[in-house]
């Protein structure tokens, strides 16, 4: 793994110009707009431009850098502080074991990361009252991915909602929000419904329905909600959110076999 100064190309020492300078020439070269977006190589160029201006807005923060280089370890004298380590020793202190989930994920140790997350008490270890905000959004998000690999969906999903709940109350995502939400939906679409029984499933579209996403997709997860309410046997609730769902999305696909079923 690149550490953010060999991504920028950059010393170690370089000032908040070199910085800024390195940035837009590297910016200039994988810039999604140029790259495209929708071969395999536009989606490379996305990542790589996500991972570029995570290693800008770091390093050209002076707070943020100090704690950077910290994490990955400096040198002072001949000696050089091992901050995992550190982190390690501390297995009572919730911050150092914040930290050290995201320190183990910076390196790519997601196993390790994982399993002190679950020995943390995963999903009720409050993550964002150890980490500064940012951080535990960028935790949270690499944690989910990690989640959604081992077909842990229902974790992965709690994660995602609590970020997008988060960014509708302040705004820090900006750039990949929409890669965070369409995380989300396609999770909710292809994965979750199998993975967990039917009472959770209807409270996780609940939880969806509170972030206040488009009409649309608000109308699909209604749907997914009366299909769900069907098969559960409760056809007078399923009849009053299908009715809600027509009126978000009146063109909703997918619509026949509830409209026979529930008279519609």
């Amino acid at each position: 793994m690149q550490d953010h100064y060999s991504l920028l190309g950059i010393q170690r020492s370089a000032s908040i110009r070199e910085i800024k300078k390195a940035f837009r020439e590297k910016a200039k070269q994988i810039h999604p707009d140029i790259a495209g977006t929708v071969t395999a190589q536009g989606i490379l160029a996305v990542e790589e431009m996500r991972r570029l201006l995570n290693a800008y807005e770091v390093l050209s923060d002076q707070n943020r850098r100090s704690e950077y280089d910290q994490a990955y370890g400096r040198f002072v004298g001949t000696y050089r502080f091992d901050y995992r380590t550190f982190l390690r020793e501390q297995p009572e202190d919730g911050a150092s074991q914040a930290k050290l989930i995201f320190f183990e994920l910076l390196h790519l140790e997601y196993e390790e990361a994982l399993k002190i997350w679950e020995a943390r008490g995963g999903l009720d270890f409050p993550l964002e009252h150890y980490l500064e905000r940012e951080d535990w959004m960028d935790c949270a998000f690499i944690l989910a991915e990690e989640l959604d690999k081992r077909q842990r969906y229902y974790e992965a999903f709690m994660l995602l909602v609590t970020l997008v709940r988060e960014e509708r109350r302040r705004p820090y995502f900006r750039h990949f929000m929409p890669d965070v939400e369409t995380f989300l939906k396609e999770l909710v679409r292809l994965r979750l419904k199998t993975a967990v029984d039917a009472e959770t499933y209807l409270e996780c579209l609940e939880l969806l329905m509170e972030l206040h996403f488009p009409p649309k997709d608000e109308a699909r997860w209604l749907r997914s909600m009366a299909e769900t309410l069907v098969h559960m046997g409760d056809l007078q609730t399923a009849q009053g959110i299908f009715q809600e769902a027509l009126r978000r999305d009146p063109a909703l696909s997918n619509v026949m076999q509830l409209r026979r079923k529930l008279n519609v």
